[in-house]
């Protein structure tokens, strides 16, 4: 068993090199339009964005940055296959423009845009992103009326392309059933509000890459592509940064394919995945050791399950987790230049 994971470092607003209706899932986190790290980036595809901030027009700004994302989400509909899906991490942005606070709702932006192209809208997940920071209140302190609520929140934009996938074949139905996650799990994961995953540092070295690569915790990553895919899916990030889309897709066992404007990650993105097989196994290890540890706590609870899973021999509360199946990863390496391959045991 194997995997295949291929990296493009070219401008994601052009797909042209997928072909269409190839696609299983798209997990994938763009630029923040109106976050200040970003404008750079974004004036670079539009020189009418930078015209607009410096004269502190931030509407205008916000629409043509995003006019600039709506390119990636026409290839995004093209290339996942009817019945794919795609899950889209954007935080709403706070700024003051001329003088004047407000806000720039971003998710609501994209959820149209994808509307108009024919996508389903299905329930969001709220990502409450956990902070601590003592300076983290803006405005006016205690005082009324100009203080103003602190965004610690993102949004898991969650669209699929036409009606719902459907398993037709043995083979499908089986890796359907091996792709299964534990009820535990399941009642975690399909809840519309995450509170228990941290948003990510970044350990960039070099200063320039981390200013140029937005981060999400490899869990979010993980939960997304097993809860929306089964195994050997394509799974496509066509704002990849630092890969956290492609090791989740190497630990689940999916293909993936991964976009990446900024060539300078390239070195830094291929030695993350090629030195990461320990980690990954480590992970998947930690997964069934929580699901033990749930069952011990279910039985003191509620007594003995009635299912047994079929490759691991343990307790499992419902019928539809006996086939759950998780794979070992045996060897990753790199067969071309941008294209890597993961063996499985």
């Amino acid at each position: 068993m194997e995997t295949e994971h291929i990296l493009l470092f070219q401008d994601s607003r052009d797909l042209s090199n997928i072909s269409s209706n190839s696609v299983d899932l798209i997990v994938t986190s763009p630029p923040y339009p109106m976050v200040v790290m970003w404008d750079n980036l974004f004036s670079t595809l539009n020189n009418n964005i930078s015209s607009a901030l410096h004269r502190g027009d931030g509407d205008l700004a916000f629409e043509l940055m995003h006019k600039e994302l709506d390119k990636v989400w026409v290839e995004s509909y093209r290339v996942l296959k009817p019945g794919g899906m795609a899950c889209i991490i954007i935080g709403d942005s706070t700024r003051t423009v001329n003088g004047d606070f407000q806000l720039f709702t971003s998710h609501t932006r994209i959820t149209s845009k994808c509307l108009t192209l024919g996508f389903k809208a299905l329930p969001v997940i709220i990502w409450r992103k956990q902070t601590n920071a003592p300076n983290k209140f803006m405005g006016s302190g205690m005082l009324p009326t100009g203080a103003y609520v602190t965004l610690e929140h993102e949004y898991i934009l969650i669209f699929r392309k036409n009606s719902k996938r459907i398993f037709k074949t043995v083979k499908d139905k089986r890796k359907r059933d091996e792709s299964a996650y534990f009820w535990e799990e399941r009642n975690k994961w399909f809840s519309d509000v995450w509170l228990d995953l941290k948003g990510v540092k970044q350990n960039l070295k070099n200063s320039k890459l981390r200013d140029r690569s937005a981060a999400y915790p490899f869990e979010l990553a993980y939960r997304l592509i097993n809860m929306f895919s089964i195994k050997d899916d394509t799974v496509l990030d066509p704002f990849l940064g630092t890969a956290t889309t492609t090791l989740a897709a190497i630990a689940s066992q999916r293909n993936s394919i991964g976009v990446e404007l900024d060539s300078t990650l390239q070195n830094h993105i291929i030695n993350k995945i090629l030195n990461s097989k320990n980690s990954l196994n480590t992970y998947i290890e930690e997964r069934l050791q929580r699901h033990m540890s749930f069952i011990q706590q279910y039985i003191e609870s509620h007594g003995e399950p009635k299912y047994i899973n079929q490759n691991y021999g343990f307790p499992v509360v419902t019928r539809q987790e006996e086939k759950i199946k998780f794979p070992t990863i045996k060897r990753i390496f790199q067969k071309e230049p941008c294209k890597i391959i993961v063996e499985y045991s």
